[in-house]
């Protein structure tokens, strides 16, 4: 695999809870569950993996703890061809937990994502890692790791001429200095709103050109099930998402954003890397799990091939 095809992902590794239940608790309420699983997560490794299965050279960028589970999150994400040489590991810390309620119903979830070891990570590592960085056709970063180490990744990428991406989720004060840094932003429409600074019947739309404003030369507002708003120079486009039925949708943005990662790397133009994402995605979200859900390149066969 040449550099010319590799991602880098700078991001948040972690322990995932899942508790499954026939549809989410109301406040103050509890359900007898279906079932409960552990599983490697974190939104960064997430991406990591969605990339790696459609075919782009990726490497991982992150401080683990393996005090408890952190060694066989590595492995895990080893397994999949990830080079995680650049991971930092910390003996003492815990890496990050993510407690996840899935309503088998509809497959909607909620989630409390305490950080551990993700929170440490630091510019000085980031700066640890310039090498691989500097060989990267794209950066991808969330905000489950520190601005500061984002930041730092990036400005060594758009230094080396790669694409930066940023998912901009949870959603967190972005400063500007990082935003002007992003060649992409992909929000979902929650994220976009409150990012904007508009109340909730701000038009999307009208969110996404303010964030485009604010330097990324391409904003992805993800819509669910009606699609992707991809805005850009050469205005917007509604990009709609193939129909399928949910059965699980925890890991669809982190697919997507793999699978646009992997596309820019291979130098394809903007729609058609979102529209790979999107098919990662619609395939991802109809089978359950998250990791082992995200497809591989071979699997996105003619019902969930690009358009």
């Amino acid at each position: 695999m040449t550099a010319a095809r590799s991602v880098t992902v700078v991001g948040s590794l972690n322990i995932d809870m899942l508790a499954h239940s026939e549809r989410l608790p109301e406040p103050g309420e509890t359900l007898v569950g279906e079932r409960f699983v552990m599983t490697p997560g974190g939104k960064g490794a997430n991406q990591a993996v969605a990339a790696a299965r459609l075919g782009a050279h990726t490497v991982f960028l992150s401080r683990v703890g393996t005090r408890q589970y952190g060694s066989d999150l590595l492995q895990a994400l080893e397994g999949e061809g990830i080079d995680c040489r650049a991971v930092h590991r910390d003996p003492q810390a815990l890496p990050g937990i993510a407690v996840i309620m899935v309503a088998s119903r509809d497959g909607e979830n909620s989630i409390v994502y305490v950080p551990g070891s993700n929170a440490q990570l630091s510019a000085a590592d980031v700066q640890a890692a310039r090498a691989q960085l500097q060989a990267s056709a794209v950066v991808v970063a969330q905000l489950e790791v520190p601005v500061p180490a984002i930041q730092a990744a990036f400005e060594i990428a758009r230094a080396a001429g790669a694409v930066t991406v940023l998912n901009a989720a949870p959603a967190l004060a972005v400063p500007a200095e990082l935003l002007a840094l992003s060649d992409w932003l992909v929000v979902n429409e929650t994220e976009a709103l409150l990012m904007a600074g508009g109340e909730v019947s701000m038009e999307v739309s009208a969110a996404a050109e303010c964030l485009r404003a604010r330097g990324p030369a391409q904003v992805l507002v993800s819509l669910g099930a009606k699609g992707a708003l991809l805005c850009n120079a050469e205005g917007q486009v509604l990009l709609p998402a193939q129909a399928v039925k949910a059965v699980e949708t925890v890991g669809a943005g982190d697919t997507l954003v793999g699978g646009l990662a992997a596309a820019l790397a291979e130098g394809q133009g903007a729609q058609a890397a979102v529209r790979l994402g999107q098919a990662a995605a619609a395939l991802a979200v109809s089978r359950p799990g998250v990791q082992d859900a995200m497809p591989r390149r071979a699997e996105l066969g003619a019902a969930f091939a690009p358009r």
